[in-house]
């Protein structure tokens, strides 16, 4: 009995460090994972905080979390079984599905620097709140919208870091990965959406020290979202520039790839006390150009095509216009041609 009590106090023993080593194990990988998908994440908590603006403060919070509900349905009823499948029975197509979401990001973030530089910035509506309590659904609606590209890009590049790992611990790392990134993202949201009325309610204190503080935030948080906005395009344009430097080089195409890696790992010889700091700006910087140059390129060509796309249509509701121009003149000119024709 004494033997029996002690293998399976052992079996339970071995059982607990199986299970440690597990969290373990996806712990690492979910940290992997959700390391490569900062840009997003940067990018997702500027641009959120804009969906509760205008809003009456007692329902900001609420439509905060109705949006990061939708945001981890997004994620992991659609999203995660998607790539997860994906991942099983082809995933020669992570790559290039990577890669298009590098394209993605190359491009939002190149095109917000050419609208800063040729004062061409698009001026975004008023909230749709802003019209009454009945278009709250659709703002929510709309907002988890945007959220599920951002979702997907988030998921598809934290996947492509534990691509290599066993499925559960994939599925599991993953997992992690939705549901912590969406805490981060919308926690951090609210704290910045709730930030005016903290230094406003500090600011209306007797408390001199209050006062200064209260109104040190309420002036801070235009600042704060301005970073937010810049830190967040560079991220883009370094973590699409990134994907598409590594995705080229996995593909067969090396010569960029080693080009930059060599100039990488000369930075951080050069430097042996920050010399891996050193050598990951370096790649940063070139991955940041890489994303530029090719987000560029996308910027120029969806331009284009809309141009062409909005001359076409000028165009024909010119013709339309000139068509029902001339019907007009025929249903005129006809009783006038009866007139002067002769009695039979």
């Amino acid at each position: 009995m004494a033997g029996g009590l002690a293998a399976l106090l052992d079996d339970v023993a071995a059982l607990v460090k199986l299970t440690a080593a597990s969290v373990d194990d996806i712990g690492a990988a979910a940290s992997r994972a959700s390391a490569k998908a900062v840009g997003v994440v940067v990018d997702d908590a500027a641009v959120t905080p804009r969906y509760v603006q205008g809003i009456q403060p007692a329902r900001e919070l609420p439509i905060i979390a109705r949006i990061a509900r939708g945001s981890i349905r997004n994620k992991i009823v659609f999203i995660l079984p998607a790539i997860m499948l994906l991942s099983q029975f082809a995933p020669w197509a992570l790559t290039p599905l990577l890669m298009l979401g590098g394209t993605y990001l190359s491009f939002e973030g190149a095109e917000k620097i050419w609208e800063k530089l040729t004062g061409h910035e698009e001026h975004e509506e008023a909230p749709a709140s802003q019209a009454g309590g009945d278009q709250e659904k659709a703002l929510v609606g709309g907002a988890i919208r945007t959220d599920f590209i951002l979702s997907a890009e988030i998921m598809v590049i934290a996947l492509s870091e534990i691509a290599s790992e066993s499925f559960w611990l994939r599925l599991a790392a993953l997992v992690v990965v939705a549901v912590l990134i969406t805490l981060l993202v919308y926690g951090v949201v609210a704290v910045i959406v709730k930030m005016d009325d903290v230094g406003l309610a500090m600011a209306r204190r007797d408390s001199a020290a209050s006062q200064r503080i209260g109104r040190s935030l309420v002036a801070a948080m235009p600042v704060l979202m301005t970073v937010l906005s810049y830190v967040g395009t560079v991220a883009m344009l370094w973590v699409g520039g990134h994907i598409l430097l590594v995705g080229v080089h996995d593909l067969g195409w090396h010569p960029v790839y080693d080009f930059v890696h060599h100039l990488e790992t000369a930075a951080a010889n050069a430097v042996p006390v920050a010399g891996g700091f050193v050598g990951w700006l370096v790649n940063t910087f070139f991955s940041a150009i890489i994303g530029f140059a090719v987000g560029s390129v996308v910027v120029a060509i969806v331009h284009l095509v809309k141009r062409r796309t909005d001359a076409g249509s000028h165009g024909a509701e010119e013709d339309g216009a000139a068509e029902d121009g001339a019907g007009e003149r025929g249903h005129v000119e006809g009783p006038d041609r009866a007139d002067v024709e002769p009695e039979a």
